[in-house]
């Protein structure tokens, strides 16, 4: 938050004393573009995460100044905006830096059409990333690497997952340390590997087979990866496991993977038997550009925006940048539900201008605008972590705040932005959402899919005698993103109304069960990796049915009617996860 303040009120400050306020209005809003996109991270990463979001404002911006300086008409403005919105839609569908991308090259090619330019007008895209990269520097961090604290995260949430076997937590508690694990996973690079961050997943895919299984272990067992977390922390001395006498597969694959854990944390080589992930395929961005899905959504956002634009040139609009400013922001497709984005859209903008008219009505001097700029704009890590509305009441002062500091906007209109918001957020409802062909059938149906296609892929490996241990890592790390991906999807269609909110109600109990095969397979791999499982090729093929049914009734639109009751007593150790998870997925889908 503190070089979130700094970001924005340095530039202006700078323009301010140099008598070039518009160009530090414009190094303010790179500045605030890098601090949307900003994370602890290394600095590579960091690197490429704010230099892809500011590489699209740029580009949006450069677009947006020389539709303004050609002075087109309001149809070819509209249209070169449209295009544009197609280009940013399809680019947001390819993943979250895409997202980010497309979002801010569409929101600059709309500032640059209507802002006004500065002097030079050529320097309105330059100085936007200057003002990112001065955010960059401000957050280099030459010492502490983020990857340690994520990794040692990440075995605090695995001693919280052992302490919770066997209660009413333990989901809770798995799904805590998935998210951790995601975030290690984002932080290492592409080609490179991490023994502790591999020790964890094999820890994890023991402990989850307790999990399942509801059979709890020593509390002294339970505390061991609470201890690596600190012995990483405060590259400190060694940690020994207690010797426990574990007796039945599950416990003696936890065993043996936290000493294996315990082994790479004190820097001794340990063979894990596992293979990194393949090297990134070059041509999987252009695939996800043309793809349905990208192609879809770029239709959509140009769909709205071409609405937008007509509503504008039919009844002009003070700021007519404004509209599909809002579009973009609302239709953001790695935000949550549109039907709430846009809900929470207005009412933000409504208390944001109220708190800004407040504050214009103390004072409009030049100094003390830009300090509230810069609080506003310090507000949004926070903000963001919180609720999209807290989001939207941060940034709407800070934007009307910097049309008071370049002479374009009074008191007396701020008022209109909320209903250019009202309009904007009533075009996405209405032409994005409620008419679009983006039914939940397009979103939470495909998510269920790929969650089917990599847990089975997962299984295969881990079951298979020719690649078992190999490529696993990668595997299920792959799987178990794409478990949490369908359960997102499918915790935001229960925020919408009908047919959404009804469809996802309807995939739920199945997202649950597929989350509960999840783990179950990663027992199973744990078990016969550590403790001597042999693997079941009836009960194996069992699972693959039952997943082959799932992805079928997925494709075909035909969600479950009825839910499994989950076992609450512990199972009998000697048969296996794996089949108590087959049980409940067949009865799920026969019912």
């Amino acid at each position: 938050m503190v070089r979130a303040a700094l970001g924005m009120a340095v530039p202006l400050a700078l323009g301010l004393l140099a008598h070039h306020l518009d160009l530090g209005v414009f190094a303010g809003l790179g500045a605030m573009h890098a601090t949307m996109n900003d994370r602890a991270e290394p600095n590579a990463l960091r690197v490429r995460r704010i230099g892809t979001a500011v590489l699209g404002s740029a580009l949006g911006m450069l677009i947006g100044t020389a539709l303004q300086h050609a002075h087109v008409d309001t149809t070819a403005l509209g249209i070169a905006l449209t295009a544009t919105a197609f280009a940013a839609g399809a680019l947001s569908a390819t993943g979250p830096r895409g997202s980010a991308a497309g979002m801010l090259l569409l929101v600059s090619a709309a500032l640059g059409s209507g802002m006004p330019l500065p002097h030079p007008r050529w320097a309105a895209a330059p100085m936007m990333p200057a003002g990112a990269a001065f955010v960059f520097v401000l957050g280099l961090r030459p010492a502490a690497d983020p990857r340690d604290r994520a990794i040692a995260a990440a075995y605090d949430a695995l001693a919280r997952m052992l302490a919770d076997l066997g209660t009413p937590q333990g989901a809770a508690s798995r799904r805590l340390l998935t998210a951790r694990l995601n975030q290690v996973q984002d932080l290492l690079p592409k080609k490179e590997t991490d023994p502790r961050y591999e020790a964890a997943l094999a820890a994890t895919e023991a402990a989850t087979g307790l999990l399942w299984a509801r059979r709890p272990v020593p509390p002294e067992v339970a505390d061991v990866p609470a201890r690596l977390a600190r012995a990483i922390e405060h590259d400190s001395s060694e940690v020994t496991v207690p010797d426990w006498h574990p007796d039945t597969p599950a416990r003696q694959a936890l065993d043996a993977t936290l000493r294996t854990a315990a082994d790479t944390v004190a820097g001794r080589e340990v063979v894990l038997g596992t293979a990194p992930a393949p090297p990134p395929d070059p041509w999987r961005l252009r695939a996800r550009l043309l793809s349905r899905a990208s192609t879809r959504y770029g239709l959509r956002v140009a769909l709205c925006i071409a609405i937008g634009q007509t509503v504008t040139a039919n009844y002009p609009l003070s700021k007519s940048y404004w509209l599909p400013m809002t579009i973009a922001f609302v239709l953001k497709p790695d935000l949550g539900s549109v039907f709430l984005r846009a809900v929470s859209r207005s009412i933000g903008t409504v208390l944001g201008v109220a708190v800004t008219a407040a504050l214009i009505s103390l004072t409009t001097n030049q100094w003390a605008l830009t300090a509230i700029a810069a609080l506003c704009v310090a507000l949004l890590p926070y903000a963001t972590a919180a609720h999209y509305g807290l989001t939207t009441i941060a940034m709407t002062p800070m934007a009307l705040v910097l049309l008071q500091l370049g002479g374009q906007s009074s008191a007396a209109e701020f008022w209109p932005r909320v209903l250019d918001t009202a309009l904007a957020s009533a075009i996405v409802l209405l032409f994005g959402y409620l008419l679009w062909p983006e039914r939940p059938r397009h979103r939470i149906e495909p998510r269920l899919v790929d969650a089917v296609t990599t847990l089975r892929a997962y299984l295969d490996s881990a079951t298979s005698v020719t690649t078992a241990g190999r490529a696993e890592v990668w595997l299920r790390r792959t799987a178990y993103r794409s478990l949490a991906d369908a359960r997102q999807e499918v915790q935001q269609g229960l925020a919408e109304p009908p047919p959404t909110g009804r469809l996802a109600e309807q995939w739920l109990p199945a997202t649950a069960a597929l989350e509960r095969l999840g783990g179950a397979v990663a027992a199973y791999a744990a078990q016969i990796r550590y403790g001597g499982r042999v693997p079941d090729p009836a009960e194996i093929d069992r699972v693959r049915r039952a997943l082959d049914e799932l992805a079928a009734a997925a494709r075909a639109h035909r969600p479950p009617t009825t839910a499994a009751a989950r076992p609450a007593k512990p199972h009998d150790p000697a048969r296996s996860a794996l089949g108590r998870a087959a049980d409940e997925l067949e009865v799920l889908l026969t019912g």
